[in-house]
């Protein structure tokens, strides 16, 4: 029997909802929202990408996600230094890179984002790499918002997303 690769998780309760993260060798590659109506195509497109199953422990990398969502929930970080691992098609990985760029306390919108990967037409399929991001807060997917500035779909809900915003001082 095949031996199976393990990506290790934990529940980590945030101030907008409860989330689960999770790290694989040494790095992480989720952290998104418990209640998410997407979790199911998140954790099987993880999982069959990695060959690896779920386990429920801690790890070093987790514990130190875990001190910097509690230092971004103080209000006292603003930038994450944790090791990811982009698990997506490589438009998926171009889009989640450039959203790491936007600065705490910005807000970027799907068509501004396109532009910025020189994909000007792509505004559809930037807003679905977008929706597919594994690794909510650390990449910060948050921070888009529609053209008109409002909030749009968000993974952890639009409360979560409010609550994310206002947390930067948006």
């Amino acid at each position: 029997m095949e031996k199976k690769n393990v990506i290790r998780i934990h529940y980590y309760h945030s101030p907008c909802g409860e989330l689960i993260i999770g790290s694989f060798e040494e790095k992480l590659c989720l952290c998104d929202w418990a209640a998410a109506k997407h979790r199911d195509r998140v954790d099987r497109r993880l999982k069959r990408l990695l060959q690896a199953d779920y386990k429920e422990e801690m790890s070093d990398v987790l514990q130190k996600a875990c001190r910097q969502l509690d230092e971004y929930f103080d209000g006292k970080r603003t930038v994450f230094d944790i090791p990811l691992l982009l698990i997506g098609t490589e438009f998926q990985k171009r889009v989640w890179q450039k959203l790491q760029e936007i600065p705490y306390g910005t807000t970027v919108s799907y068509g501004a984002l396109a532009e910025q990967l020189s994909e000007p037409k792509s505004v559809r399929a930037v807003a679905n790499a977008n929706g597919a991001n594994a690794i909510s807060i650390f990449i910060p997917c948050h921070r888009i918002i529609g053209s008109n500035h409002s909030l749009t779909g968000y993974a952890g809900g639009l409360e979560a997303k409010r609550r994310l915003l206002n947390r930067e001082g948006l």
